[in-house]
């Protein structure tokens, strides 16, 4: 946040609402360092449970700290917050280079006229997103954004990333969420792949010419990825899966599965597995999975939609032997584990996005609706809800950034790929949360979209890595003493 503060200043667009965020933003969280940081839902950690001493927490006794932490997030501050943001400001991003000014401009526009005004019905109505959508959104390079240039892509970093997904998030969820599985598979095979690997898959994916999915989780596994037991047997020059996953985003609609399997059943955990590249035909509602030695349906689930969630199931369904992500059997755990990073990155931007909707929901409803002979915001606890919104929405998005640029400079960022997956997706159910609370009763009614994007914002801490895995990330770092 300081050096964004700086950055802006620098630039001379440091104004009162960006003045205001910084101030708010320490204020508040002295504060909690103080009396206990909110992990995640329900869950707060006392600095007694981090081991601080006495020493340490005597810091806050300074008086200028003591000041800050009194009085930097008053209610007032809140109020003029919220204030400034009716007038259409929640303060500047930082960008800092003129072609993500651009993009960030031209998917917000994109956002608000081809996603928000029909991506409620889609929930609604649980349908997939429009392929005529998904082909705009190929057509303006989202799926090949950090695919390298020689193989069809357009070379950028994940700070491009970051931005388009943002915003497309802004949106829906859904369909910020269709380059996340491009993404993925471009990581695995740029990372891991073949000379002829790359060149046969990039320039599809880069196109959007082949949708693919992560085919990664089984039944009764969920984080611990080493007791996977789906299998692939070698034949010739193919192989065999046999096996179950669950939870497969856009799964019979996807050309290719990035599949993560056992191939040596005498090697356990980690080590025995393998990722294969495996092709497979687009599936329908009445058919999902055509394929032979395939099967499989949808699981229904509360939010997240547009690409449907499902079960496969795998008995003989065939991959092409020089379809092993690498040729090399038993890497695949360690293939996956170099796109954490980025994986975790592009979900934190996703949930920025998603707290960014549903503050401007909040925003909105408490600006038009009136009780008692005026608006919802003028009354404080209101505003400074608002206020508070802006002010994290704002943490989250600048601690997304600062993992991007380390990403982008090739730096280990796992730690702050956490801190922002962590942060980002907790805002995002807290700005959902109090904005249904600012819509009151209607909030709940499956008709207005601020009971969408409560759903959404739901899974964001569970995907990708749970809030306790990040956070188990985030302290395994830091005592190791990397900081």
């Amino acid at each position: 946040m300081r050096g964004w503060a700086e950055r802006l200043e620098e630039a001379g667009s440091f104004g009162e609402l960006e003045a205001l965020i910084l101030q708010s933003a320490f204020g508040e969280y002295l504060n909690q360092l103080w009396g206990g940081i909110a992990m995640s839902q329900s869950e707060i950690v006392r600095p007694e449970d981090m081991g601080l001493s006495d020493d340490a927490m005597a810091e806050f006794d300074q008086p200028a700290v003591a000041e800050l932490a009194n009085t930097g997030n008053q209610i007032e501050v809140r109020e003029r917050i919220a204030e400034l943001a009716a007038a259409g400001n929640f303060g500047q991003a930082g960008l800092g280079d003129e072609t993500l000014v651009m993009m960030a401009d031209q998917f917000h526009r994109l956002a608000d006229e081809k996603i928000a005004p029909d991506c409620h019905d889609w929930h609604v109505r649980d349908e997939l997103i429009p392929l005529a959508l998904i082909d705009e959104l190929a057509g303006l390079g989202v799926f090949g954004l950090t695919v390298p240039e020689e193989h069809g892509g357009s070379g950028l970093g994940k700070m491009a990333m970051v931005v388009v997904t943002e915003e497309l998030s802004r949106g829906y969820i859904g369909v910020g969420s269709l380059g996340t599985r491009s993404e993925i598979a471009a990581e695995l095979i740029v990372k891991g792949g073949t000379a002829a690997q790359k060149e046969y898959w990039l320039p599809k994916i880069a196109s959007g010419e082949i949708l693919p999915t992560a085919v990664f989780t089984e039944p009764n596994t969920g984080s611990d990825l080493g007791s996977l037991r789906a299998r692939a047997e070698r034949d010739g020059d193919l192989y065999r899966i046999f096996g179950n996953k669950t939870w497969i985003t856009h799964g019979a609609r996807s050309d290719m599965m990035t599949l993560l399997v056992r191939t040596d059943p005498d090697e356990p955990g980690y080590k025995g597995l393998s990722m294969f590249l495996a092709e497979k035909p687009r599936g329908t509602d009445a058919d999902p999975f055509p394929a032979p030695g395939m099967s499989g349906g949808e699981i229904r689930v509360l939010g997240y939609r547009g690409m449907k969630e499902y079960d496969i199931a795998f008995d003989g369904f065939e991959v092409k032997a020089d379809h092993l992500l690498g040729e090399a059997e038993g890497d695949g755990f360690k293939q996956l584990m170099a796109t954490f990073e980025a994986a975790r990155i592009q979900t934190a931007a996703r949930s920025v996005g998603v707290a960014q909707n549903a503050l401007e929901l909040a925003l909105a409803y408490a600006t038009e609706r009136e009780q008692f002979r005026k608006p919802l915001i003028a009354f404080p606890r209101i505003s400074g809800k608002i206020g508070w919104m802006v002010v994290e929405t704002m943490i989250a998005r600048q601690m997304t950034y600062f993992a991007a640029r380390e990403k982008d400079q090739d730096r280990r960022c796992d730690i702050e790929a956490g801190m922002a997956k962590l942060l980002g997706a907790r805002t995002a159910w807290s700005n959902a949360d109090n904005a249904v609370q600012i819509h009151g009763g209607v909030g709940y009614a499956e008709e207005f979209p601020i009971s969408r994007v409560l759903c959404d914002a739901r899974i964001l801490n569970i995907f990708e890595g749970t809030a306790e895995i990040q956070a188990n990330v985030i302290a395994r770092g830091l005592l190791s003493g990397r900081n």
